[in-house]
């Protein structure tokens, strides 16, 4: 590995987009455990709180696919700071929303700016990454699920203590904010970013340059189509936690609602697990196997953990989805950064925007079928998706093919 790839100022910069990955995983986790409070300051139904969840999604499907243009006209890291800090300021105001349609209008802002943020520091994370030569994007996610461990804690901590949504929001966008502010200063130049950058391998599994046009195409789309649902499946056993797991222990299974919060946390301490090891096993065992496994835990640990209900069991159940998710969003990314025959970031882009479909068909989903046979029931969403990524996942790669630079 030369020295330029380990100097300085990529190390720092590397930390930056950690940084940047921590704070957007920490805001929305700071709001995750206290949703059933607006659930029931508002007197939501389990459908009528569904939809309400969704506004986030959509908010992030409307502005999702702008994030390319901005990126290109203001740079990764400014868009992905600016987009941190106008998120913290939806949940501020959604802690602070007097009425349902302003709550919604909070949410709606809050997913569109997620999305465009979601994008920025992932492309700012591959720049780095090429940098470096080898794969740290599962290490960019695992500070992501630092920040929601974080997060969660803060949230738990703060409903132990009584302390009011508005000014438990405060706190953590001001942190939060700050955080991401001194990040950015770290953060590469575009230019700096992609001088020296090489061509990176084609993937295994993707169709040659000499195939007929129309068979590439059609083969990218079938690819791009896997890489979806399974990083949509990762997206909606995440979503599992963020507005499910503290209603699931705390309604279904009578936890107190402090407690109830260690569903949420325990999925997302898991996945943080997971993806401080994804490197490495990537590195060893490829995209695909991982990715197998992974789906095997999520079917297993959820499907036993439903079939058995308990608390213990319930928090095994969510820490077991959350490790076998970890890598299911950052392999996707990756891999559709570098599809032949796309332009840069187009691959990227289209899968994130996508994805969020999870987002917006999972909650709405879930609480219908809570509503009328349960939310046990409902929660059956989670090993099912487990089985769609061992279907779609032989299109990932079998090894990892990057050269350094």
């Amino acid at each position: 590995m030369s020295v330029e790839q380990v100097s300085p100022i990529n190390r720092r910069a590397r930390a930056a987009v950690a940084a940047l990955f921590l704070t957007n995983g920490a805001l929305f986790a700071n709001m995750a455990p206290r949703l059933p409070e607006l659930k029931s300051e508002f007197e939501l139904g389990e459908a009528s709180y569904g939809f309400l969840v969704t506004a986030w999604p959509i908010g992030a499907l409307i502005a999702g696919l702008a994030a390319g243009r901005l990126i290109r006209r203001f740079g990764s890291a400014l868009v992905a700071v600016v987009g941190t800090m106008i998120t913290g300021l939806a949940l501020l105001g959604a802690g602070n929303a007097p009425s349902l349609s302003l709550l919604a209008g909070a949410f709606l802002l809050g997913g569109a700016m997620d999305a465009i943020t979601d994008v920025a520091q992932n492309s700012h994370g591959l720049l780095v990454q090429r940098r470096y030569g080898r794969s740290i994007l599962n290490s960019f996610h695992a500070f992501w699920s630092v920040g929601a461990v974080l997060g969660g804690l803060m949230a738990a901590g703060a409903m132990a203590l009584k302390i009011s949504l508005s000014v438990h929001f405060g706190i953590s966008f001001l942190v939060f904010a700050a955080v991401a502010l001194i990040a950015l200063r770290f953060c590469l130049t575009e230019v700096s970013a992609m001088s020296g950058a090489e061509e990176v391998a084609v993937p295994d599994n993707a169709p040659g340059s000499s195939a007929p046009v129309t068979q590439r195409q059609n083969h990218t789309v079938w690819i791009m189509t896997a890489l979806v649902l399974i990083s949509t499946a990762g997206v909606m056993v995440e979503d599992a936690g963020n507005s499910w797991a503290a209603l699931y222990l705390a309604d279904s299974l009578g936890t107190p609602a402090a407690f109830a919060a260690l569903g949420y946390i325990s999925l997302v301490g898991a996945q943080f697990v997971g993806r401080i090891l994804g490197d490495g096993m990537v590195n060893r065992l490829g995209q695909r196997l991982v990715a197998q496994i992974g789906a095997l835990c999520v079917v297993l640990g959820m499907g036993l953990a439903l079939a058995f209900p308990s608390v213990p069991g319930g928090i095994l159940g969510f820490a077991a989805a959350g490790f076998g998710v970890a890598t299911l969003v950052p392999a996707p990314m990756e891999h559709a950064d570098r599809l032949p025959g796309l332009q840069p970031g187009t691959g990227l882009s289209v899968v994130s925007w996508l994805m969020r479909l999870g987002f917006l068909g999972s909650p709405p989903l879930v609480g219908l079928i809570a509503e009328n046979w349960g939310l046990r029931t409902g929660l059956l969403l989670v090993p099912l998706v487990g089985v769609i990524v061992l279907v779609c996942s032989p299109v990932l790669r079998t090894k990892e093919l990057r050269q350094p630079m």
